[in-house]
């Protein structure tokens, strides 16, 4: 645990930049500008306004902060040969790679805290009815949390292995933007794991609306946990076979 934490201690300073929190303000704020424009029939409603910021925050931004992320954990490695010298200190790449992932772990689940409070602040801006429904609300925000980190896990592993920064980020990218009709397949929604944020997010996922949000949270949790086991487990074999 001792070495965790001090492995810990280097990705955090290394990543203190001022840039990379301003990334954590991107997708909440883009959340709120559709939130405080979309209008329905009668009174605005909590699960409404969970819906419209919810669409973009889950559908394009979480995957694609998910690569960000972990590609700038693994940038500064990439160059002056850092793998080398971080490798070398006596620990266990095991050590380093679970630091890595912890860390845009965390990072992530700040953009998701910091959505929270946006949702809330437009929820109560809109005079959305009655209090927020936490038992509706807290579950979607800890599982689209939750729905990230196997992308988190997959992003991390080919980020380690490709010393480009671009062609990660491109390669998420070019697999979320499909995002949108995806969802609405109940073939191949349920599967993918670019999808799996949007779906958790969504507050009529219960209901069953459309295609793979009509979903049961039980088969949800199944697919986001064996992708997650999945790719952490490659990613962590190839680390540890990854030469420098």
């Amino acid at each position: 645990m001792r070495t965790i934490g001090r492995v810990l201690s280097v990705e955090i300073v290394k990543m203190s930049s001022r840039y990379l929190w301003l990334l954590i303000l991107v997708s909440p704020a883009f959340a709120v500008l559709m939130g405080m424009s979309q209008s329905e029939e009668g009174p605005i409603s909590w699960e409404f306004i969970l819906s419209v910021m919810g669409a973009i925050h889950g559908m394009l931004f979480l995957p694609i902060l998910s690569g960000l992320f972990t590609a700038l954990l693994c940038r500064y490695e990439h160059h002056n040969g850092g793998w080398k010298q971080l490798l070398s200190l006596p620990v266990s790449r095991g050590s380093v790679y679970l630091s890595k992932f912890i860390v845009a772990a965390v990072l992530l689940a700040a953009v998701q805290l910091l959505f929270l409070l946006c949702f809330l602040g437009v929820g109560w801006w809109r005079e959305a009815g009655g209090p927020p429904p936490w038992e509706m609300v807290l579950p979607r925000i800890l599982g689209s949390w939750l729905a990230t980190l196997p992308l988190a896990a997959l992003q991390l592993a080919v980020s380690q292995a490709w010393s480009s920064f671009a062609a990660p980020l491109a390669l998420n990218v070019t697999f979320t933007l499909p995002n949108m009709l995806v969802a609405n397949s109940t073939t191949y929604g349920p599967y993918y794991p670019w999808v799996q944020p949007l779906i958790a997010m969504s507050p009529y996922g219960a209901d069953g609306n459309f295609g793979a949000l009509n979903l049961p949270l039980e088969s949800l949790l199944v697919v986001v946990l064996g992708s997650f086991v999945l790719f952490f487990a490659a990613g962590l074999l190839s680390f540890h076979r990854k030469a420098v």
